[in-house]
């Protein structure tokens, strides 16, 4: 009997639970240990932090999905991993004893660290910033929208900036999703006329959200995320700052530098920042209690795969091989990364270094329905290799297909929202020689109240599918 243990129980960890619990979860054993008991669906917290969605409608408890699928749950923070051992130690909450859990398999799963420490200033807890980043991040960030909300009933004018807190930060468009949620709530509630909404953002160009930007082809004309993020931001009064890397922050007033190095502040009355993303500390060690982070972990903290390190971006360009497929730690090969917890080779929007040598550079998005394909391979991947002794299931980023759904108000009836359907996620020249480097009759732009409509419909298709009701591996990632 095969002991599979999947650290974290997000997108990517809860994916590869239920497609391994039901493949095989009657003859091996299979462990989730997640921090919580439940799953959030985090698209959805845009509304969350708004006031338009409560919090209970974005999560539900997992033990009733595993215990139909045959997966155990085990509540706790994981904190050391030793492969050659194979086993993990947890600790279920702060000042308990901690518990081992033997494994043949392990999938790392774990989402990211909110590095809100990496820029001074940043985020709810010892900063000025709120966030939209964990469950009570937003709806401590719905209070305080809220109160802000009365101010501008008042007569107050306000100052809002919404962005990335990070030179290095990621998630854009989560970002971009909840500025155009709270410029369509301010415009129902009358109240916009009093507010600057500004977007500030570590992006190369407007609509580039970390991916090199989307391009489509529409009756002969190449149409770009540049231009379709413009038109939208001319239309609702939006002030857009890119090429912005933000170093400090400040009670009302955030710091940057752009990409010439030319140093600049933004006031602020309310402010939602995306932190950096780094890995979830978690040290890896051997049996004489060595540290193996150098065979296992990325500088960031990431895990390693069977990805290509350290290519200069042009290489890395023009080689969309050098991204993994299989998601599998080429020292330890029973060890899998999924989502944000895996180490990219590098970016896939161009870096910059402006002359200050601040790196000014989007890190590549891994979430949402990415991650879900990637616990889907290691999930397909480890079945194989228990039953046929290989591998057989392969996806790289370059091969994906993705698609996002911003949206922009939650109205069925006169909301709207921005959907972009990016394939390959990854560019590839190669096979596909134009200047995006994606298929550009698939790649896809589009806006309107459909898109809305589609928007609530994933969000309760989606949750349907994680509960692991009937049917739900029908539902695709």
């Amino acid at each position: 009997m095969a002991k599979i243990v999947i650290v974290g129980a997000g997108f990517a960890g809860h994916t590869a639970a239920m497609y391994l619990g039901d493949a095989i979860g009657k003859d091996h054993e299979i462990t989730v240990v997640n921090r919580f008991p439940f799953f959030s669906y985090i698209p959805s917290w845009v509304w969350v932090a708004v006031g338009h969605m409560k919090p209970e409608k974005t999560h539900f408890p997992l033990k009733p999905v595993y215990d139909r699928l045959n997966v155990n749950l085990k509540i706790g923070r994981v904190f050391e991993v030793h492969p050659d051992e194979k086993y993990i130690l947890a600790s279920p909450a702060e000042g308990e004893p901690s518990f081992r859990l033997d494994y043949d398999y392990l999938v790392i799963a774990t989402g990211p660290k909110l590095n809100f420490a990496g820029t001074p200033g940043l985020g709810p807890d010892e900063g000025y910033t709120d966030s939209i980043c964990t469950l009570d991040h937003t709806t401590r960030t719905a209070t305080v929208y809220a109160e802000l909300i009365e101010r501008l009933k008042r007569g107050e004018k306000q100052n809002i900036v919404i962005g990335t807190g990070h030179p290095g930060a990621t998630c854009q468009g989560a970002a971009f999703e909840y500025l155009s949620n709270v410029h369509k709530d301010l415009v129902k509630k009358k109240l916009r006329d009093k507010v600057r909404l500004v977007w500030l953002s570590n992006e190369r160009a407007l609509g580039d959200f970390g991916v090199r930007g989307v391009a489509m082809r529409r009756g002969g004309t190449i149409h770009s995320s540049e231009a379709f993020v413009k038109d939208i931001f001319d239309e609702y009064g939006i002030e857009s700052e890119v090429q912005k890397g933000v170093h400090r922050v400040e009670k009302g007033k955030i710091f940057y530098q752009d990409y010439e190095a030319e140093e600049g502040e933004i006031n602020f009355d309310f402010s939602v920042l995306i932190p950096q993303f780094t890995g979830v500390p978690i040290r890896y060690l051997d049996k004489e209690g060595n540290d193996l982070a150098a065979e296992v972990l990325n500088p960031a903290g990431f895990v390693k795969v069977d990805g290509i390190y350290g290519l200069p971006f042009d290489t890395l360009r023009s080689n969309p091989d050098a991204w993994p497929g299989f998601y599998q730690n080429p020292v330890y090969k029973n060890i899998f990364a999924a989502g944000i917890a895996f180490a990219p080779p590098g970016p896939i929007s161009v870096p910059h270094t402006n002359p200050k040598g601040m790196s000014i550079s989007a890190a590549p998005p891994r979430t949402g329905m990415v991650s879900g394909i990637m616990g889907r391979v290691v999930a397909k991947n480890i079945i194989d290799l228990i039953i046929k002794g290989r591998m057989t299931h392969h996806e790289r980023m370059s091969e994906m297909v993705a698609a996002c759904i911003a949206s922009m108000g939650d109205s069925l009836w006169d909301g709207a929202a921005a959907t972009m359907v990016i394939y390959p996620v990854v560019p590839d020249e190669r096979r596909f020689p134009n200047e995006q480097g994606r298929d550009q009759f698939v790649t896809h732009l589009e806006m309107g109240l459909a898109g809305a409509w589609m928007k609530r419909m994933l969000h309760t298709t989606f949750i349907y599918k994680f509960r692991g009701f009937p049917g739900w591996k029908i539902i695709p990632e």
